[in-house]
């Protein structure tokens, strides 16, 4: 079974913290509370855990399922080429409960770009224990929702996560529920923001035709 950590959703404590970092680095994958809902998450670059999670979500290794999620915008930066229009776009709406795909730069392995458009994920949740986690961990978490192939609705509840994926997982990170609701998606890589889903994020305002 997996380790199972509570941790203060609004103060997380630096020990749980630690805890969790050196899972991730330890080549671990875990399951983590966002601001949109639960999430998966590894360390970046790690190939191994990357297949886990590809099995643990039963998704073709070949379709664009990951985002890389980091502290801020100039982390962004380093693994996505971004204009002045991206940045002002970014810079509104981060953070908070939006991914936004990107052209990705070299620092980003291959295999986690979308092989046609050599785009990538990346987002800027707004919730204290993934910038605790990040912070600590200081590189962005490889992460993929925690939405199961037979479920409408991503995994809300630790106690579900156990009981559900507790032999797949390394370590939960238990903040009590959160949303099921999964971010907004935007894609900017062609100038114009483009809606690809409507998740919690509102960005009308940014979208042609947006007030």
């Amino acid at each position: 079974m997996s380790e199972r950590l509570e941790i203060h959703p609004l103060n997380p404590q630096l020990r749980v913290v630690r805890r969790v970092v050196e899972v991730v680095r330890g080549g671990g994958v875990i399951a983590y509370p966002t601001d949109s809902c639960y999430a998966l998450g590894c360390q970046v670059g790690d190939k191994g855990a990357q297949e886990r999670i590809q099995r643990i979500r039963r998704v073709d290794e070949k379709k664009h399922n990951f985002t890389l999620v980091c502290r801020d915008l100039s982390e962004i930066a380093t693994y996505a080429k971004v204009d002045n229009s991206q940045y002002r776009l970014l810079k509104a709406l981060t953070p908070g409960p939006f991914t936004f795909i990107l052209r990705a730069t070299h620092e980003v392995p291959r295999r986690l770009q979308n092989p046609k458009r050599k785009s990538i994920g990346l987002r800027v949740p707004d919730h204290p224990v993934v910038a605790a986690l990040l912070a600590e961990l200081d590189e962005p978490l490889m992460s993929s929702t925690l939405l199961l192939p037979d479920a409408e609705l991503p995994l809300n509840d630790p106690d579900e996560i156990e009981a559900r994926l507790g032999k797949l997982l390394d370590l939960i990170v238990d903040a009590g529920p959160c949303g099921v609701e999964p971010t907004t998606v935007l894609d900017l890589i062609d100038g114009v923001p483009v809606l690809v889903r409507q998740g919690r994020g509102d960005a009308s305002a940014f979208l042609p035709g947006g007030d």
